[in-house]
């Protein structure tokens, strides 16, 4: 197994099942060394009263892909920063790439990729019938979801754990996602291997709408969307 093909999301012989306590639906894949401090984060938020439950664990580079074609062709939604469904007809190519980048990854570079990166939400407070959305509004505030994120920040910023939140803050690109946390030990060694080199050959390896504009402005999408530890 080539470390490379971890990196863009091109193997799964790194990952393993979690138990089914983790997730309501779908199985959920994780790197393999992820397993034993993700059940350890688990057992601590029980502790504190809270379900911590996975939504999304490992996303290959093919559905990744899928996801951004869907978008690049306008067949899925696109928001902006308010939450708002944007017109994809009134926005340049290279606006378009940078409106799909601000919630979703490009492909060959998301950190979801290597099982090292988790969407979480507090279960136990679930409503029957709702549809966790992902969105700021969950999370924040009198969010359904902030309770468990509050306790987990005290966790996070004293170092009980060695997850942390690769997009606490808006640095001008990727929009924050008090939900996903990372795996900082293995994600370090994924993030120091993904070159640009590495990432353009998989992209032109593949059927990616919007290619050229990708290409054209990789050095910036790569500085404001994907190295951004």
């Amino acid at each position: 197994m080539q470390t490379t093909d971890i990196v863009t999301g091109s193997t799964e012989m790194h990952l393993v099942d979690l138990d089914s306590s983790f997730y309501e639906a779908s199985n959920i894949l994780v790197h393999r060394e992820v397993v034993e401090p993700l059940q350890q984060l688990r057992n601590a938020a029980i502790d504190a009263g809270f379900d911590l439950a996975i939504c999304s664990g490992f996303r290959s580079f093919e559905r990744q892909l899928t996801i951004w074609n869907s978008k690049a062709s306008g067949s899925r939604p696109i928001i902006n920063a308010s939450g708002h469904i944007l017109d994809i007809e009134t926005l340049s190519p290279w606006e378009l790439v940078q409106a799909i980048l601000r919630w979703s990854a490009l492909p060959g570079a998301s950190r979801h990729h290597w099982g090292t990166d988790l969407d979480i939400y507090d279960r136990s407070v679930m409503p029957e019938g709702y549809q966790i959305q992902l969105i700021p509004d969950e999370v924040e505030g009198s969010g359904l979801f902030a309770p468990m994120h509050n306790w987990l920040d005290g966790i996070l910023n004293s170092n009980q754990s060695q997850f942390y939140r690769p997009y606490n803050v808006d640095r001008g690109g990727i929009a924050p996602e008090r939900w996903h946390i990372s795996y900082r030990p293995l994600a370090k060694v994924y993030t120091d291997q993904l070159t640009k080199e590495l990432l353009q050959a998989r992209l032109i390896s593949s059927d990616i709408l919007l290619l050229d504009v990708i290409l054209e402005h990789l050095d910036e999408i790569l500085a404001l969307y994907i190295l951004v530890d």
